[in-house]
């Protein structure tokens, strides 16, 4: 479960675009109108139960699963100071099982191949969600309804004690990562005074969470969590009238509870600037400058997002023209409007490159927003921004369900609004928006009364600072308010004894049909037409990516490759990013273990466009000296960054460890290198690599969306055709074996005052192409690679050490890493590394085989899913690039599929004898002065101390 208060724009965005599905999937609608139209919409039909549960249904035939969405208006906001964080304990309490499923919730969904599932808490309102295949829509009702009219008999100390544990986890988990949780409270508490509902954090405070009674935690259900306080949203392959009987079948029997008032706009009215400084341990200065503005559904926050837009919303925006591309001073600085229900927060951020002077990077941060802010934004500036935002727009229209999906939209539309479609409101206010508008709603909003914090490089991490502690509210518990009585109930034919529906048929599996063809210089071409969106998504994947920098600097590949969009042909980097703006295109450009990468994600109708600014990317890149010298010193930066962040000081030096030195993937598997070879890098180095390993005749061009062969063929041979792989272009290194440890080795690495320790347990595995690599990933499941596989089950639910422990296996061409991992509370450190090691054990040994029902779990996960799996052009584009990188057939998901259906336990637990319990790494990320001893004292093997860098540390003396 997460908490999520996403920005206003990036709502906004995915609201605009999913409205152009409904126009363009829908046979009762007319020809789409342009994105900026404020016409576009999303069909959808609503109804409402006597009890008030408000009913809103889309559909979208396109795959067979359903997003069901539903929102209850309760939040943060809504508690009372003393006792906070209770709407998200809730949130993991409501994950518990109920009154007539005494089991983990997601178990059910498991079985019948669930997708994007999750729940997430924040300021204004308590979200769960889920994308289900068609025929197992009963089941998801069943279960959701059960959680809303029969949860309170579930709940006792035992549960409510482990969830609270989690979520204490959980908020550690948040506080230990650099700039992290506690520098967001910090913020908040001083732009909204004590009192205020947005003056505590969603997550609550340790003290609060510790007082939490039993009595509490009902009364608080039993007041707000009923039906006439929510919103169900149904979206995909589903219809009114099968949703109006199954949604009274299901709901209509659960009474209401008290309705929730709504609360008033509580925008601060602040009569001057204020400022702290705060020490963390990180590496830079960054600072934060943040304003109370308008709230959430108003024009002017509409405005406030397009400004953002302007000033720090993109790579072309005013300040990364100044601060990162001119003057040099920061490494990154953004803008954006953090929009909420009583008010919205506006934020500038910035991170102060190694050496400059903090006050001159406030100092350029403040004369650009006061020059925006007294000269308005260009009307080419303005246009640009809409341009983007309508792009993103259009991309989001593939979805259903999960964050920002069609059933996203219309959920938070009707919870805060009152109206489905409130997003035509946003649509018409961005198109009306003139520079004047945008100018005089800065004007209004961003005067005196901002805020600004200082991250300060400290020994001392800011999870030490001091929680702010609320007064408690009187002992006496609160009273159960009434309940209005015009809701009423309904009588149901529901025998909730019998359990769970059992969903009994589920959905063929369909992959797209895929065309090929070859370039005349050789590049590889595959197509799979997908019409429902005007979007055409393709990538270029060439062989090599980090292993081609053996014997060479390392980073060398994923720095070349970040370099090829940093200017390129006649365009500059900022030219480059204005233009992509300009096409509503976007160009990603990356490197992994064995492959490097560009993707274009372009509107059909600028795909020629867009096309040439590819070209000149992959094959023109000017690697300008100023701008690799500008992304060399941020880069040196983002090592420093991976550095202080646990899981990423981790994914350093494991690899090394694991392979041994000399071999290709003895690297840190963050791609980036070391602080010294990317600072010896030159230009020579990146023009080597691009000559050598951009080999367009082993390229492969994977082409998913709005477009043809007979369309996008001549077009990628105009543009790519004549590109030629030089004679005597290297060879890809051999990616050799290793041989297994005969012993287990600890690493420890040490992060003084971290609140968590991140665990980690590690070994080689055979490559992605080895024969039995879908029995060891199936064992895998069994094991780690789910919510109720056996070490989340251990950790996180059982002993509530851990907000989550998994365990999972990279795909490389080489020996793949499997990893098995957990951040846990620091005083449990070594038990849990016990437990750990005893799960891998028993399981790897036989002493705990596979049991059916795990096989039964673990096989439905893996193949239920996949006709649903297949919504979005992406998902489809990084499945067959992935065919393509490791050999696999055109067919390879129905043999997935097909191997999956037929294991047995047997077979899983032959795979699960890959794991060798006697030759583990364990490397141990915390704090050593409270965690070392205990963990020397568990004997698993030599223990070593590394730095950050992984070398050994001498023992003090």
């Amino acid at each position: 479960m997460r908490l999520s208060h996403r920005p206003r724009a990036a709502l906004l965005a995915v609201a605009l675009s999913t409205a152009l599905t409904g126009l363009v999937a829908s046979p009762q609608a007319a020809q789409a109108k342009p994105a900026g139209s404020a016409q576009v919409e999303i069909k959808y039909d609503e109804f409402t139960l006597p009890n008030g549960l408000r009913v809103i249904v889309h559909t979208d035939r396109k795959a067979p699963v359903v997003a069901v969405n539903l929102w209850y208006h309760v939040g943060s906001k809504n508690e009372q100071p003393g006792r906070t964080g209770f709407a998200h304990l809730f949130e993991h309490l409501m994950f518990q099982g109920s009154e007539n499923h005494k089991a983990e919730y997601f178990e059910p969904y498991e079985l019948v191949g669930v997708t994007d599932q999750n729940g997430t808490t924040n300021q204004d309102r308590t979200n769960y969600f889920q994308n289900v295949p068609t025929t197992a829509l009963d089941m998801a009702l069943w279960m959701e309804s059960d959680r809303m009219g029969h949860l309170l008999g579930a709940i006792d100390q035992k549960s409510l004690d482990e969830q609270r544990g989690v979520v204490q986890n959980e908020k550690r988990q948040g506080e230990n990562q650099p700039y992290g949780r506690r520098i967001s409270a910090k913020i908040f508490e001083a732009l909204y005074p004590a009192g205020h509902p947005y003056s505590w954090q969603t997550i609550g405070s340790m003290a609060d969470l510790d007082a939490a009674t039993l009595d509490d935690v009902k009364t608080w259900f039993k007041s707000w969590y009923g039906p006439n306080n929510a919103v169900l949203v149904l979206a995909g392959d589903i219809d009114l009238k099968t949703a109006k009987q199954k949604v009274a079948e299901y709901f209509g029997d659960i009474p209401a509870s008290a309705t929730l008032a709504d609360m008033p706009t509580n925008i601060p009215k602040r009569d001057k600037d204020t400022r702290e400084t705060v020490p963390d341990r990180v590496p830079q200065v960054r600072i934060y400058r943040a304003w109370p503005v308008a709230e959430l559904g108003s024009k002017d926050a509409t405005l406030l997002d397009l400004f953002a837009q302007v000033l720090g919303g993109s790579a072309s925006s005013r300040f990364d023209t100044r601060l990162v591309h001119r003057d040099k001073i920061a490494d990154n600085a953004s803008a954006y409007a953090w929009s909420s229900e009583l008010s919205g927060t506006f934020f500038l951020v910035a991170t102060v490159k190694d050496g400059v002077d903090t006050a001159k990077v406030e100092k350029t941060m403040d004369e650009e927003l006061q020059r925006l802010i007294s000269e308005g934004p260009t009307a080419e500036e303005l246009e640009r921004a809409k341009v983007t935002t309508r792009a993103s727009f259009v991309r989001g229209i593939e979805r259903i369900g999960g964050f920002g999906g069609k059933s996203d939209v219309l959920a938070q539309c009707a919870v805060y609004s009152g109206k489905p479609d409130c997003y035509k409101t946003d649509l018409a206010d961005i198109d009306a928006a003139t520079p004047a508008s945008v100018q005089a709603v800065a004007k209004k909003w961003l005067g005196v009364g901002s805020h600004t914090l200082v991250v300060q490089p400290s020994e001392t991490p800011a999870s030490s600072l001091p929680e702010t502690v609320q007064a408690a509210p009187a002992s006496k518990p609160a009273e159960v308010p009434a309940v209005d009585p015009k809701f009423k109930t309904v009588k149901t034919d529901i025998d909730r004894s019998t359990g769970v529906p059992k969903t009994t048929s589920f959905p063929a599996l369909k992959f797209p049909a895929l065309e090929r063809a070859t370039l005349s210089n050789g590049m590889q071409v595959v197509l799979a037409e997908r019409h429902e969106t005007p979007v055409v998504q393709l990538s270029v994947e060439f062989p090599g990516g980090y292993t081609a920098d053996l014997g060479k600097k390392l980073g060398t590949a994923n720095f070349t490759m970040q370099m090829l969009d940093e200017g390129a042909g006649a365009y500059s980097a900022l030219d480059l990013a204005a233009r992509q703006e300009d096409l509503g295109a976007q160009i990603g450009v990356g490197a992994g273990l064995d492959y490097a990468s560009v993707g274009l994600s372009a509107l059909s109708d600028k795909l020629p466009e867009s096309l040439d600014l590819l070209a000149d990317v992959l094959r023109r890149p000017t690697f300008a000296p100023e701008e690799m010298e500008r992304v060399r010193a941020t880069w040196i930066a983002g090592i420093k960054q991976e550095k202080a962040r646990p899981q990423t000081a981790a994914m350093r030096i494991m690899p090394p460890l694991l392979y041994g030195e000399g071999h290709p993937y003895a690297i840190p598997f963050t791609g980036s290198g070391t602080e010294a070879s990317i600072a010896s890098l030159t230009r020579d180095d990146l023009v080597a690599f691009h000559d050598n390993w951009l080999q367009p005749d082993k390229a492969r061009v994977v082409v998913v969306g709005d477009t043809t062969l007979k369309q996008v063929l001549p077009l990628l041979e105009k543009r790519f055709g004549d590109w030629k792989t030089p004679a005597g272009a290297p060879a890809l290194p051999s990616v050799s074996q290793v041989a297994a440890p005969t012993a287990n080795h600890v690493y420890l690495i040490n992060q003084p005052g971290a609140t968590q320790s991140n665990v980690y347990v590690g070994q080689l595995v055979p490559p992605t192409g080895d024969a039995g690599t879908i029995d060891f990933d199936f064992a895998n499941g069994v094991l780690g690679g789910e919510f109720t596989s056996r070490l989340n089950s251990n950790l996180r639910e059982d002993k509530h050490w851990a907000y989550g422990s998994y365990s999972n296996a990279s795909n490389t061409l080489g020996q793949r890493p499997w990893f098995a991992s957990a951040a846990v509370q620091t005083d449990k450190t070594a038990d849990s590394i016990k437990e750990l090691r005893s799960e891998i054990t028993a399981f790897a040994s036989g002493e705990k085989p596979a049991t059916a029902a795990e096989i039964a779990k673990i096989r439905a996960s893996n193949t239920l899913s996949l006709p649903g799996g297949y919504e979005t052009a992406s998902a489809v584009q990084g499945q067959i690039s992935s065919n393509l990188r490791y050999g696999r057939p055109d067919d390879y998901i129905v043999q997935y599929k097909a191997r999956n259906d037929a294991m047995t336990v047997a077979e899983v637990q032959a795979a699960a004898k890959t794991l060798v319990p006697g030759s583990l790494m364990y490397v141990v990320v915390g704090d050593l002065s409270k965690v070392e001893a205990p963990v020397r004292a568990l004997n698993l093997g030599e223990v070593s101390v590394l730095d950050s860098d992984g070398k050994p540390v001498k023992p003090a003396k």
